[in-house]
């Protein structure tokens, strides 16, 4: 059975980037891993899939740059039919930075890894220069481009991963999981580089389980569960609907229901993090200071 999914408020945009239609996938031993699914991606947005371990979200972004292919319906990147072109083409477009950056970290030193995909695209020497240069600056790797990737900690691993995306600098940046193993320091930094990309003019689509970097970022967030979207809206909206969250399987950042008990703050607002509700207590307290003395 279908549910009806809680929509997106559509404004004026240009035509979408990712456009997904009808689309389902079965893998090879008949499990059904996402249904119907229709979606459109714009160019610029920073957009979270969220769902609980076997909702159909990863399955659902490897259509993204070919790793896996419909088993019905069509998806349509940058006007490529995805059915149709080589990974090598969607990954141009399209590019995945793993959860595990060993997965796609294989070289004996960094300054090889970030030139790699340019490489892989044919690129002609001064471009790929002038692109490994920019990522270098761009992630201050000027320090380890000698250094082999595994001899880097995981959250420094987990950065020439994505340098050696930003390198290439497809329009999609896709990170899967990003701050999983880090620390508060690393995730901050995640929500830097974040911020980062989409002021560079990427797309990022974000696989995770951080509520935390969701909620600094109140993007538009897409809610997975037994293979279906059920919501697809900022993420304040999701967080607020106690239907879909149950539903699901998740829970809001820490903060969101901590300032829900607390009767000295307006309650007809979803707080995402603790500055949003330091501001309203602050506004507060002027306001009854104002009322107090009259003025």
């Amino acid at each position: 059975m279908h549910r009806k999914s809680v929509t997106l408020k559509e404004v004026a945009r240009v035509e979408s980037y990712i456009s997904i239609n009808n689309v389902s996938h079965v893998y090879s031993n008949g499990v059904k891993a996402i249904t119907d699914i229709n979606l459109d991606i714009y160019e610029g947005e920073v957009v979270a899939i969220l769902g609980s371990n076997g909702s159909g979200k990863t399955t659902l972004v490897k259509h993204f740059n070919g790793l896996l292919k419909p088993t019905k319906g069509e998806i349509q990147v940058g006007g490529l039919n995805t059915k149709k072109e080589k990974i090598s083409k969607l990954s141009s477009l399209v590019g995945y930075v793993f959860q595990n950056p060993n997965h796609q970290t294989f070289l004996s030193t960094v300054r090889q890894e970030l030139a790699y995909g340019c490489k892989n695209l044919k690129m002609d020497e001064e471009e790929m220069e002038e692109r490994v240069k920019k990522a270098v600056e761009l992630f201050e790797l000027h320090d380890c481009l000698d250094d082999n990737p595994f001899d880097l900690n995981s959250s420094q691993r987990k950065e020439v991963a994505m340098a050696s995306i930003m390198a290439v600098s497809p329009k999609v940046i896709v990170l899967d999981e990003p701050t999983t193993g880090q620390d508060h320091k690393g995730c901050k930094r995640v929500l830097d580089l974040v911020r980062m990309f989409k002021a560079h003019g990427h797309t990022v689509v974000l696989i995770t389980h951080d509520m935390n970097l969701i909620g600094e970022l109140n993007c538009r967030t897409i809610v997975m569960h037994q293979s279906e979207k059920i919501a697809d809206d900022k993420a304040d909206q999701v967080f607020a609907d106690k239907g879909i969250m149950e539903l699901a399987g998740l829970q809001p950042p820490q903060i969101t229901t901590f300032a829900s008990k607390l009767s000295s703050i307006r309650q007809d607002q979803t707080y995402l993090t603790i500055d949003s509700v330091l501001k309203e207590m602050e506004a507060n307290q002027k306001e009854d200071v104002t009322i107090g003395t009259g003025s």
